[in-house]
């Protein structure tokens, strides 16, 4: 807000019905009149205040460390999708929103309320959507949305340092809820389980717009990044199959295991819900500026050369170790044994009795 003084009353103005400028002396000049509304600069008799907005320090070590998780880095971590409500929905979006967080349960972030200002594709409505997303540090989202025009809409999309990365607006029909699926119930996928994911079709290579619909779905459906992978723990599969430029058919399917006869045993699929079909019409790229900052990748750091180490095709690994002399002659024994005391004994009897002969042939 902005204070002023017009004819000895206090006038408070909004602070979006212009930018305020970087010093006071600039109030008048011709760049920064067009900022200001024409009855403000023009009056002489209106002075301002400006209030500057306090800046927030995390105080805490807890808070100082939260705020490092949330900033960029060049390796991410898991990546969290954020679910939203736009003016109106409708039953089916509200079933398919419910299916997909119980497929990304634990990486998931549910939003119940309606939200009037977002508009995904429209310029400045994005803006509480950022918002959500530096709230939830959330870098997926799926935007719900239901009109005469675009009946039963999801806008899909990714952001990078919490801003508009990419959009991909689908229509939705033929959804069957997972609910609608009879199957053995220990079939059912395992939170946290990697799943397959396969794309059926010439579409996803040679249309622009399957070809980026397939790389938002991965990032939405692959789940965290891992360098090692137990097999057991792939017990489902996504099925993505283009049937024509602008129409993908999605199933969702849990993989049985069963005996072959060889050590590789027969797999089979059992389909368990959620099914739809993905009708794609809209679809926003990033800009090259932003896609090249985006995708920035860390350096390859060299090897350091491990000394006395070699590789060997059969043995593997072969490393020569130098051993120190030990001076084991050197060595004190605490417990010296009865005999190396017989023989002292016997050394000084011996040296004694030279001694004494010595003596006896000196005089």
């Amino acid at each position: 807000m902005l204070s002023s003084n017009l004819s000895g009353k206090s006038l408070s103005l909004p602070s979006r019905l212009f930018s305020p400028p970087r010093s006071p002396s600039s109030l008048l000049s011709s760049s920064s009149a067009t900022a200001f509304p024409p009855f403000l600069v023009t009056d002489p008799g209106i002075s301002f205040t400006f209030k500057m907005l306090k800046i927030k320090t995390p105080k805490s070590g807890r808070a100082k460390r939260e705020l490092e998780k949330r900033e960029p880095k060049l390796v991410e971590g898991g990546r969290k999708t954020m679910l939203l409500h736009g003016t109106k929905t409708s039953s089916v979006l509200n079933a398919v929103l419910s299916d997909i967080y119980n497929l990304k349960r634990g990486s998931a972030v549910r939003y119940t309320k309606k939200n009037e200002n977002i508009r995904p594709f429209e310029s400045g409505g994005e803006t509480s959507l950022e918002f959500f997303s530096l709230k939830t540090d959330c870098s997926l989202f799926v935007f719900a949305s239901h009109s005469k025009k675009r009946p039963d809409n999801l806008v899909i999309g990714r952001t990078y340092d919490h801003h508009i990365y990419d959009l991909v607006e689908v229509g939705i029909e033929n959804f069957k809820p997972m609910e609608s699926f009879s199957y053995d119930k220990k079939l059912a996928p395992k939170v946290g389980s990697k799943p397959f994911i396969a794309f059926i079709g010439e579409g996803f290579e040679n249309v622009e717009e399957l070809k980026h619909f397939k790389e938002v779905l991965l990032d939405l459906l692959r789940g965290e990044v891992v360098e090692n992978l137990n097999l057991a723990g792939l017990d489902h599969i996504y099925v993505c199959t283009a049937v024509s430029s602008s129409r993908v058919f999605f199933s969702h399917c849990a993989l049985r295991l069963k005996k072959s006869g060889t050590i590789v045993p027969r797999m089979e699929l059992v389909e368990v819900g959620p099914s739809m079909d993905f009708i794609v019409r809209r679809h926003r790229l990033p800009n090259e500026g932003l896609r090249k900052e985006a995708m920035k990748t860390a350096p390859e750091q060299t090897k350091k050369k491990v000394k006395n180490v070699r590789g060997d095709a059969i043995l593997g690994k072969i490393g020569k170790i130098y051993i120190p002399d030990q001076k084991v002659g050197d060595t004190a024994l605490p417990n010296k044994s009865k005999g190396v005391k017989r023989e002292r004994r016997e050394a000084k009897v011996q040296n004694g009795f030279l001694s004494k002969k010595r003596k006896v042939e000196s005089d």
